[in-house]
């Protein structure tokens, strides 16, 4: 009778097993710096700014708690809504034409029939590497009626072109100012989407008797549509933080631009001029949230076109 008997076991598998069990640190040590920094330029601002935010400071008693109460008195407040209805017009506006113009220049550009291509992409996107500030004061005194480009015009021709820095064209002359620096941002994000397309699918649909147009409307345009959402998303993000533009343009048109004009310039006055750090820190939490919220949407809107292709 033959007895079978159990493979021999060897006697360093226990110490492979428990190395392997063993805990790896190695990658913290690449990710490490990452999240430090994050932890102390990022989360460390929104839990003191929350902090901040829970508290009010009164006459009597001093610093005192009082839970949600700051929140509920910037949702019932109308320079708040005022200023948010201001940016949310701004960006129902600005965006789409800033990114329409952004996505003909990119195509245009990769068509290769657009001559001296190298310069017109370094062109649009020159704008983008001048400061917002002085990009503001440049534009800021191309605008003026009685000191600028605007003002000039009007005298040598006897014209009365409107003034761009008055109340009731201030947010456009904004949304051109806007629109000028990050055009060649936008253009270069979809710039670099489209020259990573297949050429075969460009000769595919050549030989199928396609034509220009019908090539970028069926494959160019859907193939970058992840880099339409980014640059959507980065649009609406940056559209809720507009704060140079409007607080340098305010010198210059004191009347047209208020202290509240936009949420930021709100929460940026009530903190260092009306030293209400308490209820600027809820305004900034609020606007946070609803910037988060509005930036999930577009992106899950992005995503449900793409499941749907």
């Amino acid at each position: 009778m033959t007895v079978l008997s159990s493979p021999p076991v060897r006697a360093d598998r226990p110490m492979l097993r428990t190395r392997r069990d063993r805990p790896n640190w190695t990658g913290w040590i690449f990710v490490g710096p990452f999240m430090a920094v994050f932890l102390l330029v990022l989360v460390a601002p929104v839990v003191y700014s929350i902090y901040l935010s829970l508290f009010r400071e009164q006459l009597i008693g001093g610093n005192s708690f009082v839970g949600l109460a700051n929140y509920a008195q910037a949702l019932g407040d109308p320079k708040f809504w005022e200023s948010f209805s201001r940016v949310l017009v701004f960006l129902l506006v600005q965006v789409p034409i800033m990114l329409v113009i952004a996505l003909v220049s990119a195509l245009a550009i990769d068509s290769g029939r657009l001559r001296f291509s190298a310069f017109f992409r370094i062109s649009i996107f020159l704008p983008y590497a001048v400061p917002a500030v002085v990009a503001t004061l440049m534009w800021g005194f191309i605008f003026g009626t009685r000191f600028g480009l605007i003002g000039n015009i009007n005298d040598a021709f006897g014209l009365d072109i409107p003034a761009p820095l008055s109340g009731s064209w201030i947010l456009a002359a904004i949304g051109n100012i806007v629109t000028w620096e990050f055009i060649g941002y936008n253009m270069l994000i979809f710039y670099a989407a489209l020259r990573v397309i297949p050429t075969d699918l460009y000769e595919a649909a050549s030989l199928d008797g396609a034509g220009q147009y019908r090539i970028v409307w069926n494959i160019k345009i859907p193939a970058i549509r992840g880099a339409i959402v980014i640059a959507a998303i980065f649009s609406v993000i940056g559209s809720f933080q507009l704060f140079n533009e409007p607080n340098i343009l305010k010198s210059l048109a004191p009347n047209a631009i208020s202290t509240y004009f936009t949420p930021n310039m709100y929460a940026y006055n009530l903190s260092f001029a009306g030293q209400q750090f308490n209820y600027s820190a809820a305004i900034a939490i609020i606007m946070g949230l609803i910037t988060m919220l509005i930036a999930y949407v577009v992106q899950l809107s992005g995503s449900q076109k793409d499941q749907l292709r």
